[in-house]
């Protein structure tokens, strides 16, 4: 049997990972950025009433797994293509001595303050915390 090729908002799930992982790989940007959403602290969880957001540029991050763990910083780049986070605090030196930012999984990320500056985003926000 021949898997298609398009990406298709009708899939539910799959229990192959190769199919789960296609899903992710070719799904569309608008839907890539809900992949990369990141648990928040315990204090915004009760404020928000919320359990986890999409990351943003400018939301003050810190690292939870990994070589970088326990370093906090703001996230600089978002990047949808290969669905990783870039953080000003989280950078590698290279062998000609520039250094670059290292791209970090958003699964491996707690949101310790939340970026307020877009409108559609705020007005999201305050509106689930009413509840």
């Amino acid at each position: 049997m021949i898997m298609k090729k398009k990406f298709s908002k009708a899939w539910s799930r799959s229990v192959q990972p190769r199919k789960q992982r296609k899903y992710r790989y070719n799904a569309p940007l608008h839907t890539k950025h809900k992949f990369i959403s990141a648990h928040l602290d315990k204090s915004l969880r009760k404020q928000y009433k919320r359990r986890s957001l999409p990351l943003r540029t400018g939301d003050e991050v810190t690292v939870m797994r990994g070589k970088y763990r326990k370093k906090t910083g703001k996230i600089s780049r978002v990047d949808l293509k290969s669905m990783k986070v870039f953080m000003d605090s989280a950078k590698v030196k290279k062998p000609s001595g520039q250094e670059i930012e290292v791209g970090l999984e958003p699964s491996n990320i707690k949101i310790t303050k939340i970026n307020m500056d877009d409108k559609e985003r705020k007005k999201y926000l305050l509106k689930k915390g009413e509840r």
